[in-house]
């Protein structure tokens, strides 16, 4: 069985980014189950999903953007517009999954103990214009 490893820190940090996510597009957004992507968004009949991966490095040294190819798939299942946040230091990028190109291969971080999925099948963001920038 793995461990979950969010810390109140990671939580807080995510929260902090939908709740400006949603100030910046006056949308209102619901926290998902602890297995699903993190948060149903709505504005008006408009609905999104989000995915928010926290990046310990300001905006300008935030690139190449990392999420596990898994987390992905786990939007596109949901059939609605998908969006990834990464929370940086000083700022959010955010990108549309049908707008942004990556790259794959085998990554992640060092294995940890009680941690299934360290090491896996990773996306990577180059910077481009379809992700955008809140500083």
């Amino acid at each position: 069985m793995s461990t979950r490893f969010e810390t109140d820190y990671d939580l807080d940090r995510e929260l902090n980014a939908i709740k400006i996510f949603c100030e910046k597009f006056n949308a209102k957004y619901k926290k998902l189950g602890k297995y699903d992507v993190d948060y149903k968004v709505t504005r008006g009949d408009s609905v999104c999903h989000i995915e928010f991966k926290g990046r310990n490095r300001n905006v300008a040294n935030a690139y190449p953007l990392p999420i596990a190819a898994r987390k992905l798939v786990k939007l596109c299942d949901k059939k609605t517009e998908g969006i990834i946040i990464w929370g940086c230091l000083d700022g959010l990028i955010y990108g549309n999954i049908k707008h942004i190109e990556s790259i794959g291969k085998i990554g992640g971080r060092k294995p940890r103990e009680g941690a299934a999925n360290d090491v896996e099948y990773m996306l990577y963001f180059n910077k481009q214009d379809m992700l955008l920038e809140i500083l």
